[in-house]
């Protein structure tokens, strides 16, 4: 997701905007630093901020602030939850390379099945699987080399490898394929009166 040069959120022209939305949770702190850093290592012209979504890109038929009123509704009530970041793996058809979540897979699967309806309703080309991409669009013949990097500067890596989950973030993609943050939401549970 965009920043500009002074770590601000990135803007863009209208025309520059294409009808292509998510919904992330950033990683913060140094373990979302690290991601970062790993990702412009193994992918140099990725501009990254290290998330995962919950929503997968996807475009949609109604003006994004109506959409956005549906994660507001669903925030109000997700409590935040701890997320855990395991293992190194690749998926077989597209060979992204990714992490893969242990501790709060459940509660974003639960997040992304809750969402996923109404105007974010998307049929997905690939079942909803929470991980933190670390590198695609690697040409075939160095996907090999690069998830051996990847691997060694995981288990070189010593500081905390889970975050606490505490607000999504809706964002939009550009022509430059920067994404731009819309809305923010903070989770909390609603008090029971």
């Amino acid at each position: 997701m965009g920043v500009d040069s002074n770590g601000r959120a990135a803007a863009a022209p209208l025309e520059e905007r294409l009808n292509v939305f998510a919904l992330v949770i950033y990683i913060p702190g140094p373990l979302g630093v690290f991601l970062d850093d790993l990702r412009r290592e193994l992918v140099p012209h990725y501009n990254p901020h290290a998330h995962v979504s919950v929503l997968p890109p996807r475009p949609l038929s109604v003006d994004w602030e109506d959409a956005s009123e549906q994660v507001r509704g669903l925030s109000r009530g997700w409590p935040p939850f701890e997320v855990e970041l395991t293992t190194l793996d690749i998926f077989c058809v597209t060979e992204v390379i990714y992490l893969g979540v242990g501790a709060g897979a459940a509660e974003l699967r639960r997040m992304h099945e809750a969402v996923n309806t109404g105007a974010l309703a998307f049929q997905d080309p690939f079942p909803y699987h929470p991980h933190i991409t670390l590198a695609q669009e690697v040409p075939h013949e160095h996907v090999s080399e690069v998830f051996d990097l990847a691997r060694r500067r995981w288990e070189e890596f010593r500081g905390v490898r889970s975050f606490r989950a505490e607000r999504a973030v809706f964002v939009q993609n550009t022509i430059r394929n920067v994404w731009l943050d819309l809305a923010d939401f903070p989770l909390r549970a609603m008090a029971v009166k």
